[in-house]
């Protein structure tokens, strides 16, 4: 009897220590929930102007995104940055996030181009946080959520530079080095959600 309370008391042990996280892991989830919310909202905004297919399926693989760290949030009982703002378009607890979609959105009602490339850099942003805020987990839950997100928003940005490309505009990266933003353009789709769903066949039509 002791020795099963015994291994039950180190498996508990373990249990709970497998379930602690630092304060960057929590920031970092936090983080990602609130942005993936933001590209979700920025997409949605510009397609009430601009009626384009790529905002309405990548707002759809956005709604997917937030879910994905709506997990994580309840597995280790954080408290929702979405809820708090009661899922409010344009509203959020990180006042950068608020900036970013305020400029974003600015400058993408303005032409088409200019949705597109809002669109691009959104995803820039998306993929540099993720890789900064899995460079600080050893939790392996955690990083594969974050490489799914990353492939996403690797298939996001190339679906952007291509209906740019249509457009005769080559784009350039913002936010990302250039050889890391040429590696992403040239690996072609990957990590399967997204594949192929978010070009168009003209620009400027559905």
């Amino acid at each position: 009897m002791k020795k099963l309370t015994l291994i039950l008391t180190v498996f508990l042990s373990v249990s709970l220590f497998a379930q602690t996280l630092s304060e960057s892991e929590k920031s970092g989830i936090l983080l990602m929930r609130e942005e993936e919310k933001m590209a979700r909202d920025v997409y949605q905004t510009l397609n009430e102007k601009w009626d384009q297919m790529p905002f309405v399926h990548i707002s759809e693989s956005e709604i997917r995104h937030m879910a994905e760290m709506k997990l994580l949030i309840d597995k280790y009982k954080l408290q929702d940055p979405v809820e708090k703002t009661a899922d409010k378009r344009g509203e959020y607890e990180n006042q950068m996030l608020k900036s970013l979609y305020e400029e974003l959105t600015a400058s993408g009602i303005t032409s088409l181009e200019a949705a597109f490339r809002a669109g691009a850099k959104v995803e820039e942003v998306d993929i540099r946080d993720l890789k900064e805020a899995m460079a600080k987990t050893s939790n392996e839950e955690i990083k594969q959520t974050y490489t799914y997100l990353i492939r996403a928003s690797e298939n996001h940005l190339r679906a952007f530079a291509k209906n740019l490309k249509r457009m005769n505009i080559i784009y350039s990266p913002i936010v990302l080095s250039t050889e890391e933003f040429n590696k992403i353009i040239n690996a072609g789709n990957g990590g399967g959600q997204g594949r192929g769903c978010c070009q168009n066949s003209a620009p400027g039509k559905r």
